[in-house]
């Protein structure tokens, strides 16, 4: 077993916007994720200029595909908290995620990657890991450039969700 130790930088943006208002204007930025794609792909791989053609348009106006969400609000109320808006979005773009992962398979650990938008003291918070942070450490310019073009996505889509 090898350890290593990195400095991941996390950003937090507030807005006095409700939180519906700012989930529903993340939600509209991102795509649909099709599972029916994948299984295509599965059961006859395709060449590499068609399965881009089949991805691409998956992606919404962010550039990103939703791939899932939790409800951590509905699960934080189950144990007696009083229940909070909060969900975990699952969101990427799997041209990207191959981008990276053709170099480092590992890279794939963060792609998707993961933003909460929450509720707190009556404001919304937006929160994420800043991709290329977390990417830095494969020390590998490839990985590096799609890393700071995901950054450029994602703060873009906070703040169109937050404006």
């Amino acid at each position: 077993m090898t350890t290593s130790t990195h400095t991941i930088e996390h950003v937090r943006v507030e807005t006095p916007k409700a939180f519906a208002e700012v989930a529903r204007a993340f939600e509209r930025e991102l795509g649909p994720y099709d599972a029916a794609v994948f299984q295509a792909f599965r059961a006859a791989p395709p060449m590499a200029e068609e399965g881009h053609a089949r991805l691409e348009p998956m992606a919404g106006p962010s550039g990103f595909v939703l791939f899932g969400t939790t409800d951590h609000g509905w699960l934080v109320s189950l144990f007696g908290s009083i229940p909070k808006q909060a969900v975990q979005y699952v969101v990427g773009n799997p041209l990207l995620a191959v981008a990276m992962t053709q170099h480092h398979l590992s890279a794939g650990l963060y792609a998707p990657l993961r933003t909460l938008i929450y509720e707190a003291s009556g404001k919304t918070q937006v929160e994420y890991d800043r991709p290329s942070s977390l990417l830095r450490q494969f020390h590998d310019d490839r990985i590096a450039s799609v890393a700071r073009t995901l950054d450029r996505k994602l703060e873009a889509l906070v703040e169109t969700a937050v404006e």
